[in-house]
C-alpha cells in the first residue's frame, strides 16, 4: 500500500494507492471517490457491540467500511475526513497502542485492531467522552483535526485546553481542573482546561469544533 496526503494543512485528503490483494479500513462515510474496480464491504467497527460503543458513547460510527483491490492492477482510493484541517499518520510498531478523541479517526492499514474502552468521567468532563478508541497492532493509523496538528513529547504534566487533545499514548492519564480560581477560570474565558501527566507522545489539534461552536451561537441565533 501507498498513501500521499494532499492538500495540508487546510483541507488535508488521504490518496491511497492499493495493490492487488491489499485492503484497507475507514470510517463511514470517509471516501470521496475509488475506482470503480474497488470491492467495498461495510462490517461492524470492531465487532456488534465494540460498534454500540463506539457509536453512541465514543461519537463514531457504528459501520466501517472494508476497501479491498481484487483486481490484478494498482487501484486508487481518496479519504478524508469531514471537520476542515490537517490529516495525520502514526505508524504503529510492536504491537504499540494509540488513543483517538471522537471523531478523529479516519483509517488503518491491516494489521491494526481497533477497540473501544471506558476511558471515565474526567475524560468525559474534558470533552474527549466516555469511551475513547483504541488501535493496536502493525501497521498505519490515519486521523483528522479540526485545524492544524502539533505532535509534543510529554514528560511529567502538560496543560491542555479541552477538545484540543486529538491523539496519546495509554499511558498518559487525564485530570479534569479549571484555568484558574473559579472567578479566574469564569472571566478569562479559558473554564475547564485538562491536565495531563505521564510520559509519551500526544497530538493537539490547533482549533476546537467546541469554541467554533460557541461563537457562531449568538450571531445565529
Amino acid at each position: 500500500m501507498k498513501y500521499e496526503i494532499r492538500y495540508k494543512p487546510a483541507f488535508a485528503a488521504i490518496f491511497v494507492t492499493l495493490s492487488p490483494g491489499e485492503s484497507m479500513t475507514a470510517e463511514a462515510g470517509a471516501m470521496t471517490s475509488m475506482d470503480g474496480q474497488m470491492s467495498m464491504k461495510t462490517e461492524f467497527s470492531g465487532g456488534f457491540f465494540s460498534g454500540l460503543l463506539k457509536k453512541f458513547l465514543g461519537g463514531e460510527s457504528l459501520f466501517v467500511n472494508v476497501f479491498t483491490n481484487q483486481t490484478q492492477q494498482t487501484l486508487n482510493l481518496v479519504l478524508t475526513q469531514s471537520a476542515i484541517g490537517d490529516i495525520g499518520c502514526i505508524e504503529l510498531r510492536g504491537e504499540r497502542e494509540i488513543c483517538f478523541q471522537p471523531g478523529a479517526y479516519i483509517a488503518h492499514s491491516p494489521g491494526v485492531k481497533m477497540s473501544v474502552q471506558w476511558a471515565g468521567f474526567k475524560s468525559w468532563l474534558s470533552g474527549e467522552g466516555l469511551f475513547k478508541l483504541k488501535l493496536k497492532g502493525n501497521g498505519q493509523v490515519f486521523f483528522g483535526a479540526y485545524g492544524g496538528i502539533t505532535k509534543k513529547r510529554i514528560n511529567g504534566e502538560f496543560i491542555v485546553d479541552t477538545s484540543h487533545l486529538v491523539a496519546y499514548d495509554p499511558g498518559i492519564k487525564m485530570n479534569i481542573g479549571m484555568a484558574g480560581g473559579l472567578i479566574g477560570s469564569v472571566t478569562s474565558g479559558e473554564g475547564l482546561i485538562n491536565r495531563l501527566s505521564g510520559e509519551g507522545e500526544i497530538y493537539l489539534q490547533s482549533r476546537s469544533i467546541g469554541g467554533l461552536v460557541k461563537y457562531l451561537r449568538p450571531k445565529v441565533f
